[in-house]
């Protein structure tokens, strides 16, 4: 009789220990919510559209885009902070919500870093130094050159107070050792007219909405934020050739919430990557201006350590605030 109960008992342990394992199998069993904190019809959004089809696909399952803006991308992140942990939500996060918002807005509602499980670095946008057809500068050597030479005089465009436009011309000036005065728009297209007319002397704007007014002959572009030249726009210099480790790029990642478990984590990073691969995607996002990446979730998170190092670092020497 003994044995009868311990065989018993065994048995329930033994089924007990493999649940996780097979709810694990099972996953995912429903859609998946991927959570966008910008508004539809931006490159965010536009990004999520891109990668969760095919995503959807390697999972078996179905991602639907949810659109949360307002904040800064802080609505929606705190959405996705705040989600059970149980991979039905993700969050498309970019470099404005994971490191540059923390310096910016210290009295956010999550810890950028505590609340949140990397799961993959899926792109990077970058951006080009654009200036008036009318410069006399040719080169980001000449324009250097120029800026050094009328101090205060010149002027440059952003998106805002604290965005990456700002952030970027900020860590120009800072490592070119130029004096040049910020103009905030409400947006880089508003500024475009001002830049053709000569009215703003610089723009750092992204690739996908400056470099079609660069092919219409209305502006001239003098370099690429990133490292090397980037195969989004193999024509242009890369800024770093004239300023030795100068770059600037818009990251995207996924995340979940804070205790995702590590093997959902490894399955979604695993249909990102896939996803990432494929030929359409990687047109449809080259198009967008976006250049596919690939990662692990470790990978992922030593890279935004040290991109939000970077602009915490910048922000706090320039004084920089979302005012």
């Amino acid at each position: 009789m003994k044995r009868v109960h311990f065989l018993r008992a065994a048995a329930l342990v033994l089924g007990t220990a493999a649940l996780p394992a097979a709810f694990a199998q099972a996953y995912p069993n429903k859609p998946i919510r991927l959570l966008v904190p910008f508004p539809a019809g931006g490159a965010t959004d536009l990004f999520a559209r891109t990668l969760s089809q095919k995503m959807g696909e390697k999972l078996g399952t179905t991602l639907v885009v949810d659109n949360k803006p307002g904040a800064g991308g802080a609505i929606g992140s705190d959405l996705a902070a705040k989600a059970p942990a149980d991979g039905y939500t993700l969050l498309l996060a970019t470099t404005s919500t994971h490191s540059i918002g923390p310096a910016i807005n210290p009295r956010l509602p999550y810890d950028t870093v505590r609340d949140f499980t990397p799961i993959a670095h899926v792109g990077d946008a970058p951006s080009i130094m654009l200036v008036p057809n009318s410069s006399p500068a040719k080169t980001v050597r000449e324009w250097i050159e120029y800026a050094k030479k009328n101090p205060g005089k010149l002027n440059y465009a952003s998106s805002g107070n604290g965005t990456i436009v700002q952030l970027t011309a900020e860590l120009f000036k800072s490592q070119a050792g130029v004096f040049v005065t910020h103009i905030p728009y409400k947006g880089t297209a508003l500024a475009i007219p001002d830049l053709v007319s000569g009215k703003i002397d610089v723009l750092f704007d992204a690739l996908p909405t400056g470099m079609p007014h660069v092919r219409d002959g209305r502006l001239r572009a003098l370099g690429v934020t990133t490292l090397k030249p980037s195969p989004l726009a193999p024509e242009l210099p890369a800024i770093a050739e004239v300023l030795p480790g100068f770059e600037s790029n818009t990251w995207f990642g996924l995340y979940g919430p804070k205790g995702l478990p590590s093997d959902m984590a490894l399955r979604i990073n695993k249909a990102a990557n896939e996803a990432l691969a494929d030929p359409e995607v990687r047109d449809k996002l080259s198009r967008l201006g976006i250049a596919p990446t690939a990662s692990t979730p470790a990978q992922f998170a030593g890279m935004v350590a040290q991109d939000a190092a970077k602009w915490k670092k910048i922000i706090t020497e320039r004084k920089i605030t979302g005012d």
